[in-house]
């Protein structure tokens, strides 16, 4: 046998790489070929030509539940991610995801972008399957586990646990990196997880995309912003696929184009026909684009798929895909979509698919929420739409139909039911500190569990001092002496808690990066975890105050606050557990 000869055989049988591209709030009327006459994406409408397209296909309404969804195969709601927020995005430690099944199959992974599954250990994604890691923190750029003063250009990200600065603009920096990892591991095969921090807001771009739309009098300045930044990563895109092909393995690579819920700044402009945007469970928040090419798997062609499918199917339809080796301990509720990838079966069942809005600290009965099947939306129990003639939900035909109109609410009663049964609202995910892992471990106000939150989740809330009670959930791992550092700034801005600064001279709506901080009568700290409880004076110009004491080992709530002069209890907004 030649060389040549073998390569190529030796190539034919080795597993196929994946590419995951997944952006952020874009919706699917946000791109050329969906039929959005205004919006500059060249090389992905090129791949949709080309590939397998999934056109009733459904995610979360907001961000962290798609992820959630996508990651393990089950609904977000028992996995502890209904939220974006308040504890409730931390992925489930116990709930095995794809990157583990991947790794445990042969495949190295790298994640490049937005995770927003957990800034923390265990929650992180190299604790979760990923060996090579640039991302920011929490749900975009500038929130509050995001590194201080980022604002999309020459930012500082989490390099495998560490921070490390980049020069260049966010989406190209992700890009970048993940073309670097493509290319150090072209002889294996990998998993590469783009998940852009793009488009979502705040719309900081470089000008030179937005002229692209400036002379448009249809499109508001805000949306010119936004399609600017999806013009970005569409020549990025270009950039990954001519990278595939010059190292000769994009006939072997899976490549997955998608976004995590509907449009966030594109609905008033085009919105492919749907009703609602990001948030909404009309078909506007949760119908997105999903396309699929895989030469060597003979999936090419702009081939349409209809039947309702999920964020949820994606796990298993790998699994299958792939041939891996996986056995779920917890029940997916998804199903692979091989059989319809490859017109398997023709018979595939009208299945019946769940969505809602919660964003609550506990998932709360009849919130929001739709029920879906190939021919039919009930939106929250009192709307139904025939969504095969009707596609932008605006007849209310539920008084003509109670036949279906029963079977979906019947269908939502087990469907609760079995959410309910997993016990997810007397679950917790715990930060877990002290742990060689991470230590000293930085949390933020983000994920302190409240029902009153304000911007407290935010750069933005530390700034303005935004007002919120409530408590963290946290695992020290080892009995030991700890020291637990409250602070309003984290460490790298290096100010005070009572600092004073004007406003960055922007438009908050579109890029502005930084308010002004005027509250300067911080007077207290208090802390309370396990044993350690009190209360310490703010100095002036004191940048942190710290607690010390012997912890055991366990679970605890922990509450931490800075007090003003009137009394006002305030969240530290960053707190350090470090073990000593």
């Amino acid at each position: 046998m030649s060389n040549s000869i073998w390569a190529q055989d030796k190539a034919q049988k080795r597993p196929p790489n994946i590419v995951f591209v997944i952006t952020d709030d874009q919706g699917k009327g946000d791109l050329g070929c969906e039929g959005n006459p205004f919006i500059k994406t060249p090389n992905i409408d090129k791949f949709y030509s080309d590939a397998v397209r999934f056109n009733n296909y459904h995610v979360s309404t907001t961000c962290a539940p798609t992820r959630g969804s996508i990651m393990t195969g089950r609904h977000t709601n028992r996995v502890n991610v209904f939220h974006t927020i308040t504890g409730r995005s931390l992925l489930f430690e116990d709930e095995v995801i794809l990157p583990q099944i991947l790794a445990q199959n042969g495949y190295v992974n790298g994640m490049f972008g937005k995770w927003h599954l957990g800034d923390n250990y265990p929650y992180r994604p190299e604790d979760r399957g990923f060996s090579e890691v640039v991302r920011h923190g929490g749900g975009g750029i500038t929130q509050g586990p995001d590194y201080w003063g980022n604002d999309y250009f020459d930012d500082t990200y989490w390099h495998n646990g560490k921070t490390e600065k980049y020069k260049g603009y966010c989406t190209d920096v992700f890009f970048n990196e993940a073309i670097k990892f493509i290319g150090t591991n072209k002889d294996r095969p990998f998993f590469c997880y783009i998940s852009t921090n793009a488009p979502h807001a705040p719309y900081n771009v470089d000008e030179k995309y937005i002229d692209l739309y400036k002379k448009n009098k249809n499109i508001p300045e805000r949306t010119k912003r936004f399609y600017g930044m999806i013009t970005n990563i569409d020549e990025n895109f270009k950039a990954l696929e001519n990278k595939l092909k010059e190292l000769n393995i994009d006939d072997n690579t899976i490549v997955i184009f998608t976004t995590d819920n509907g449009t966030a700044a594109g609905r008033k402009v085009y919105n492919a026909g749907l009703k609602g945007g990001k948030g909404s469970v009309y078909d506007g928040g949760h119908r997105v684009p999903l396309y699929v090419r895989w030469p060597n798997g003979k999936l090419t062609g702009g081939k349409d798929i209809d039947n309702l499918v999920a964020h949820y199917d994606l796990l298993p339809t790998f699994v299958d895909l792939l041939d891996l080796n996986f056995n779920p301990v917890k029940p997916l509720d998804g199903k692979s979509l091989k059989p319809l990838l490859y017109n398997e079966n023709q018979d595939w069942e009208n299945r019946i698919l769940y969505m809602d809005t919660q964003r609550k600290q506990n998932l709360i009965k009849y919130k929001a929420y739709t029920v879906m099947d190939n021919n039919w939306r009930l939106v929250n129990g009192t709307e139904l739409y025939d969504i095969n003639t009707d596609l932008g939900q605006e007849h209310n035909v539920i008084n003509k139909h109670p036949e279906v109109t029963m079977r979906l609410k019947e269908g939502y009663e087990k469907w609760w039911q079995s959410i309910m049964s997993e016990n997810p609202n007397e679950r917790y995910a715990y930060i877990k500190v002290g742990s060689p892992k991470e230590n000293p471990s930085r949390i933020s106000s983000h994920d302190m569990l409240t029902g009153k939150f304000g911007h407290m989740w935010h750069q933005y809330g530390a700034v303005t001092a935004a007002q919120a009670t409530g408590r963290w959930k946290i695992e020290f791992v080892e009995d030991g002496e700890y020291k637990i550092a409250l602070r309003r700034f984290p460490r790298e801005s290096k100010l005070p808690i009572n600092a004073v600064f004007p406003a960055v001279e922007k438009s908050i709506e579109f890029d502005r990066t930084m308010p002004a901080s005027k509250k300067n009568d911080f007077t207290e700290a208090f802390l309370y975890v396990a044993n350690i409880q009190g209360e310490h004076k703010i100095e002036k110009n004191q940048e942190e105050v710290t607690f010390t004491g012997y912890v055991p080992a366990g679970k605890y709530d922990m509450e931490a606050q800075l007090i003003d002069a009137q009394n006002r209890v305030h969240p530290a907004y960053y707190i350090y557990v470090e073990k000593i």
